[in-house]
């Protein structure tokens, strides 16, 4: 289909399906096999192509229209789906970075970026990484070299729900010869396009807010075609990150309301934050919907219709009384992963190689980081107030 004039919503919903020619299903079916029927003659056929269906882990049916609705999704020509997110960041660090290189960072990432960035490729490939408050675009233009070959930023950023600029960081790193990729995993499609904002590349974890429903894995990588489809044969056909076709048809269901789902997200985070922030008993909340976020209005700039699903905040208290307010919640989950239909909160303490970059009230009180689900949020509310009363009052 043409995607050009349609909304995102209905994009959403029909990009990447059409009718079975098969069995005339009007949905794309679930293929399990992991080989394809060969030409009389495959001796011209390379073994490591893409282009004609040949073996699943170089792209199987279920990826390839999963990755035409996440492309129409994101703006962007071509996307790579894969088995995680990591696989995903792993994916564009592995292709677009050699010895020597430089990468400049947000000092405010996933766990797995930084371990990634400042542990791993360092220590096997020494390519430097330096970690900078990424909203601040002149931190950004400072830290570059002319060995910088890629920034990579994160916003909103897990787990401080820091905001960057991305057309102005754009504008720092192609200034300085660099690529940007994006990992918009908490903003989605929905929030933010970073393609649309002068980003080369676009980075989601499918297994959290695209899937939305909690029972499935994956990872994309969305940009032009000519990047895309070097990554695709570098770290997706030779590294064998692939998605599952069972996991690419769970995702392709599940992103088909993601727009409904992310304005429910974002509409119940914000109640929910601003329930926490006029508590005494709460120690601090980070939210970007907030007037009081470090960034609420670089956010109300550049997210487009709401603020995400994502908080994090400290109850007053050690991390013992930070465990037992968790466990005394009785409809949020504690569990990890985020962008589920059901709430979950996990607490995080104050120590490991990250936390240097947090800001000091996360410090101080470690933080429990909330993802407001599709529940009703007076019911979140209510849950809060009798955890807040049994544990501190």
């Amino acid at each position: 289909m043409s995607d050009g004039p349609r909304h995102l919503a209905t994009r959403a919903v029909h990009a990447g399906n059409a009718v079975d020619p098969g069995t005339g299903a009007i949905r794309r079916p679930l293929v399990t096999a992991n080989s394809y029927a060969l030409p009389d003659d495959p001796s011209e056929l390379s073994w490591s192509g893409t282009g004609t269906p040949l073996y699943t882990r170089n792209g199987g049916a279920n990826q390839g229209w999963l990755e035409e609705k996440l492309a129409a999704l994101d703006g962007g020509e071509s996307a790579l789906a894969l088995a995680t997110g990591v696989a995903a960041l792993h994916a564009v660090f592995f292709t677009l970075l050699r010895t020597g290189d430089h990468v400049v960072c947000s000092d405010v990432t996933y766990a797995a970026t930084h371990q990634l960035l400042t542990a791993l490729l360092p220590d096997k490939y020494g390519i430097e990484t330096t970690l900078v408050d990424s909203a601040d675009p002149d931190a950004v233009r400072a830290a570059m070299r002319p060995t910088t070959r890629l920034v990579h930023v994160e916003t909103p950023a897990n787990p401080t729900t820091k905001i960057t600029d991305v057309a102005a960081v754009a504008e720092v790193a192609h200034a300085g010869g660099a690529l940007l990729s994006v990992d918009a995993t908490f903003a989605t499609p929905v929030l933010q396009r970073p393609l649309e904002l002068g980003a080369d590349l676009v980075v989601h974890s499918l297994t959290k807010y695209v899937n939305g429903h909690g029972d499935a894995m994956g990872g994309a990588v969305i940009g032009s075609a000519e990047l895309v489809e070097r990554i695709r044969l570098e770290a997706g056909v030779n590294a064998g990150a692939t998605i599952s076709p069972f996991n690419a048809w769970l995702i392709m269901r599940g992103a088909v309301t993601l727009p409904m789902r992310m304005r429910a997200h974002c509409a119940g985070a914000q109640v929910v934050a601003e329930f926490l922030a006029q508590d005494p008993r709460v120690a601090y909340v980070a939210y970007p919907g907030l007037p009081d976020h470090p960034q609420h209005a670089l956010a109300a700039r550049t997210l487009d219709g709401g603020f995400g699903g994502m908080l994090a905040f400290a109850v007053r208290g050690d991390p013992a009384t930070q465990n037992r307010f968790v466990a005394a919640l009785e409809l949020i989950t504690s569990a990890v992963s985020l962008g589920h239909d059901e709430s979950l909160v996990v607490h995080v303490g104050t120590d490991g190689p990250r936390a240097a970059h947090w800001p000091a009230e996360f410090r101080r009180w470690g933080h429990l980081r909330l993802s407001v689900g599709l529940e009703d949020p007076r019911d979140l509310v209510a849950d809060i107030e009798q955890a807040l009363a049994r544990t501190l009052s």
